[in-house]
């Protein structure tokens, strides 16, 4: 956090200042906004090491998904099965805060660049619609640039 605030040049909040802008709406419009842009990766980063972590955690007897279910496998003797339930709930986890952390990443990026990287879903979209437009023969570039062409 110390890290992400520090990196705001001063002279924002001096702008502020010569504004009329009280120290606290400062910091909450101007430098905290600005701040998040280099807080987010780090701190969404330490939050799914930390969940994976967890899994490493667990030969310490520590209450968590996988003691949980070595609990139920020394009762059901499955083990195989309960180890695969598990590892798959930590992918979905750890997919859906990395999903969430782009997408925070995206919302503070506004404004740093003339446009926003494209999501995941947009890459997708423009790669169906390159194969689509792509006629027999015809190079991937060549696609590209008829799909560009039609914008």
């Amino acid at each position: 956090m110390r890290g992400g605030i520090l990196s705001v040049d001063s002279g924002q909040t001096e702008a502020a200042q010569a504004l009329g802008i009280g120290r606290r709406r400062t910091l909450r419009r101007i430098v905290i906004p600005q701040a998040m842009r280099s807080i987010v990766p780090t701190a969404g980063n330490m939050l799914i090491g930390t969940l994976k972590g967890t899994s490493i955690v667990s030969v310490l007897a520590v209450h968590d998904l996988l003691y949980s279910v070595q609990l139920v496998y020394n009762q059901t003797y499955q083990v195989i099965p309960l180890l695969m339930v598990a590892t798959l709930w930590y992918i979905v986890v750890t997919t859906v805060l990395s999903a969430g952390q782009f997408h925070v990443e995206r919302y503070y990026a506004r404004g740093s660049a003339r446009a926003l990287p494209p999501t995941p879903l947009q890459r997708l979209r423009v790669r169906l619609a390159v194969l689509r437009a792509r006629p027999a023969g015809a190079t991937a570039a060549d696609a590209r640039r008829a799909v560009d062409r039609d914008r």
